[in-house]
């Protein structure tokens, strides 16, 4: 048997962060664990410590049981120095690279731990020799001679603690269901974005198409004209439809107004991507008058910074659609600054893209008619994420109202992005 002693200290009695540890430890065929020390902290404030021994029976289990609990924030006693290997080649990590989580990190290099910038989760760790300065970096944006956090020796992962303050919204942490109640949250989820946008902070939302066609734009509008909105992301299909909307009235061809079908009207995403086309884009129909109104028509004139990532399946698409994924990627996560909440609304692979590259500090509300969606942002490694399972009109409509009970944020200038 081979051992190791760590430590865990903080609030990991009532954030249930030591009972998990040792949950993890007994999953472990042959592993054991020996208490060595126990502090609880008697009141509200106090924090608590442990430390434990773990046994294992070769040095292989043990380090990837040290690797799972040391991202609940188990730490070895001993400190060791951060390893480093230098990237073989353009876009490839030295093996054995230690994978990112999207937890608070830090790396002890030249007897100082140093915090890893701009943390998302799988990723490597890259360190510069000369400055010390440790960063995440994506796979693609690996260069030769890089050098890489490799092993699994002087990382740091600061673990979540259950907040003791906004309890209203930490209340639907828990597992996805239709049956919470939504206006209590919605209201919690106001009041969270006028703390935020007070305190100068960024809100981010991400949409599908399914916000035009249910007819939920208006509300998304008064949300960027009361400053509620600083970054969007979405997709060809979101702005495609709101435009058409704008112009035509119709979201796939469904007038907006009736509900019905109208004749002839199943191609007028296309024409109206074949108009953007020819105008240049969006801005350019902004600026020509021909797009007088929307989702896209707001966010141009209140300098909201618009993120449109393309896809397969995409129709035409529009000039200001990103086809490039890597470089949509960059885009998106220079976007991502100074984010500090994400609201997620109707889309999948878009809500799930950018739960990876969220930091775990970034609260993130995932709202879909269909609880699976919510389940799988969760799934893949968004555990910050609180899920709403309602249609996004509903959602729209009851935070658009609630927003109202709180200031509007100042017009702000036409981006020139």
């Amino acid at each position: 048997m081979v051992s190791e002693t760590v430590e865990v200290k903080g609030h990991i009695i009532d954030s249930l962060v030591l009972p998990k540890i040792l949950d993890t430890i007994l999953a472990v065929p042959s592993a054991r664990f020996d208490i060595e020390d126990v502090r609880i902290g008697r009141k509200k404030s106090d924090t608590s410590y442990a430390r434990l021994t773990i046994s294992a029976p070769s040095r292989s289990v043990l380090d990837k049981l040290l690797l799972k609990i040391e991202q609940m924030g188990a730490q070895p006693t001993q400190i060791r120095e951060v390893k480093l290997a230098r990237a073989p080649k353009d876009g490839v990590f030295p093996e054995r690279f230690y994978s990112t989580t999207n937890l608070p990190t830090s790396v002890y290099f030249r007897k100082a731990w140093r915090p890893v910038l701009h943390i998302e989760m799988d990723c490597a760790i890259r360190v510069e020799k000369a400055t010390g300065r440790a960063s995440t970096v994506p796979m693609s944006d690996a260069k030769k001679g890089d050098l890489i956090v490799a092993g699994q020796s002087g990382i740091r992962v600061t673990p979540l603690e259950r907040e003791r303050n906004r309890e209203v919204f930490q209340f639907m942490a828990s597992s996805v269901s239709s049956e919470k109640p939504k206006v209590r949250l919605i209201h919690a989820l106001a009041e969270e974005m006028h703390q935020i946008k007070a305190g100068g902070g960024k809100i981010l939302f991400v949409a599908g198409p399914a916000v035009v066609h249910t007819g939920a734009i208006p509300y998304f509008v008064d949300l960027v004209e009361r400053g509620y909105v600083d970054v969007l992301f979405g997709g060809n299909g979101l702005a495609t439809h709101d435009a058409e909307s704008a112009i035509l009235g119709t979201s796939l061809g469904v007038d907006l107004k009736s509900g019905k079908s109208t004749q002839s009207s199943h191609d007028h995403h296309m024409r109206i991507i074949n108009r953007m086309r020819r105008l240049g884009g969006l801005r350019q129909a902004v600026q020509k008058g021909v797009l007088k109104s929307g989702l896209m028509y707001s966010c141009m004139q209140r300098g909201v910074r618009v993120v449109l990532v393309g896809s397969v399946r995409d129709d035409g698409p529009l000039p200001d659609v990103i086809t490039d994924m890597l470089e949509a990627q960059n885009e998106m996560r220079r976007a991502l600054a100074g984010v500090e909440l994400a609201v997620m609304i109707a889309s999948t692979l878009h809500s799930i893209a950018t739960g990876n590259m969220l930091p775990a500090t970034v609260r993130t509300v995932c709202v879909d008619i269909n609880p699976a969606v919510v389940t799988k942002l969760s799934d893949r490694g968004t555990f910050q994420n609180v899920g709403l399972v309602t249609d996004s009109e509903s959602f729209l409509r009851e935070l658009a109202r609630q927003i109202r009970n709180f200031p509007s944020f100042g017009r702000r200038p036409a981006s020139k992005r």
